[in-house]
């Protein structure tokens, strides 16, 4: 489930159709459903249908272990989540590729979640995890805080926040969410992955808006620091936020990979797409 995928240079164009409706799972239905097509784009011949939801949680995911690779401190061992749901599955799983996590810390606010969660995490990775009841049991004192809620209102607040802390903050997906004190956001190097995606709808979007948050304060993106443009941590002592919104090239890569996969394994079904 949680093993490697390497992929080779790709040419490759396509589509992502995706939802988030938050009232469907009380229909019995997944909060974000996904769709992925594969193209040719030299001729536009799509080649490829897949199911994108389990794509886009591995894809996020992944997006934060890269943050956590380049801005977490190298002995990071300590893990808070707050919220424990699909995100925070997919987030951990990467997380403990990059930093030797020997504890995780869960809260979300249904306590059975997060205590079937910690119990799945011990099962699955053989890592010490617990529930705890409060937020801020999740956060303070911990090496790494990953938050994966849809909240509009701050849950995290600055006072919890050790110095070295690195955040990846995944919820926020829509403008008006939040999930930080924008103090944190104040005083950290903050990382995106797209400006553009991020100061509308990422955890920057409300303190932007508000004048709370300026954009000359954003340090840069994670693809600038993955390639060697600018440096990522710099003392121990710095808080690090990466902003994550999630990005297309991210989704087309991961499917394509999936696909070859499938191909290389006989598995999916043959479909002829001008039928």
């Amino acid at each position: 489930m949680y093993g490697e995928i390497f992929l080779p240079e790709a040419h490759i164009c396509g589509l992502k159709w995706v939802n988030v409706h938050p009232g469907n799972p009380a229909k019995g239905l997944l909060t974000v459903m996904a769709k992925i097509l594969l193209n040719d784009p030299e001729t536009g011949l799509e080649f490829a249908d897949l199911d994108g939801t389990h794509v886009t949680d591995f894809r996020t995911g992944a997006a934060g272990g890269v943050a956590a690779k380049y801005l977490a401190r190298p002995e990071a061992s300590r893990l808070g989540l707050i919220g424990a749901g699909a995100q925070a599955r997919t987030q951990l799983a990467a997380v403990l590729k990059v930093r030797p996590i020997r504890e995780v810390v869960v809260f979300d606010r249904h306590v059975t979640h997060a205590q079937a969660f910690a119990d799945r995490v011990t099962a699955t990775f053989g890592v010490a995890a617990r529930a705890v009841a409060t937020a801020v049991d999740a956060v303070r004192d911990m090496d790494i805080v990953v938050t994966t809620t849809p909240s509009d209102t701050p849950i995290v607040m600055k006072e919890w926040v050790a110095p070295g802390t690195h955040i990846n903050a995944i919820g926020a997906d829509a403008a008006g969410k939040e999930e930080l004190d924008p103090a944190i956001l104040q005083s950290a190097k903050i990382v995106v992955d797209d400006w553009a995606q991020a100061s509308h709808s990422g955890e920057i979007n409300v303190p932007l808006a508000q004048g709370k948050l300026k954009p000359e304060q954003i340090y840069g993106s994670l693809g600038e620091i993955a390639a060697g443009k600018k440096p990522g941590r710099t003392s121990p002592e710095e808080i690090t936020v990466f902003d994550s919104t999630g990005l297309i090239i991210q989704d087309l890569a991961l499917g394509y990979a999936v696909y070859l996969r499938a191909k290389e394994r006989g598995l999916g079904e043959e479909k002829d797409f001008l039928a």
